[in-house]
């Protein structure tokens, strides 16, 4: 018999699914992926054009993947790569703190600084990708 705490994992595996369909849905209809491609064109990241399609697919698939717990480590693993590249080239110049600066103030539309709140999300992947994906998943392993 399971004991409470055993799903803990659970309720992060799928806290961070939702996240990261979030992010997908922000990307493709919000941002558009031509508008993501120009911003990671802007920053200078290799490819960007590949980039976005490989964050986009990775922030739908693996977040789909995270809350079903279906090929959960694989999940995980793609978003390490997705947050280690947002912290590494987007993130790590604005300092530790997440704060926002108002770009457009007619469009009351703010752009988030700081990686803390993607070192969060980081080490949360990393964390799923260690222990699998908990009780709840469909591909949890016998033990």
């Amino acid at each position: 018999m399971r004991r409470g705490r055993d799903y803990g994992i659970t309720v992060l595996r799928v806290t961070l699914g939702i996240i990261f369909l979030m992010h997908g849905y922000l990307a493709v209809f919000v941002d558009t992926p031509a508008g993501a491609t120009a911003f990671i064109a802007k920053l200078g990241i290799p490819l960007p054009a590949i980039t976005v399609w490989f964050v986009i697919l990775g922030h739908f698939l693996g977040g789909v993947s995270l809350v079903l717990g279906f090929f959960t480590r694989l999940g995980a693993l793609v978003h390490v790569a997705i947050m280690g590249g947002a912290i590494f080239f987007v993130h790590l110049r604005e300092g530790f703190f997440l704060h926002g600066i108002i770009v457009d103030a007619a469009a009351g539309k703010a752009t988030v600084a700081g990686y803390e709140y993607a070192l969060v999300l980081l080490l949360a992947s990393i964390a799923i990708l260690i222990t699998g994906g908990g009780p709840l998943a469909l591909d949890r392993s016998k033990r």
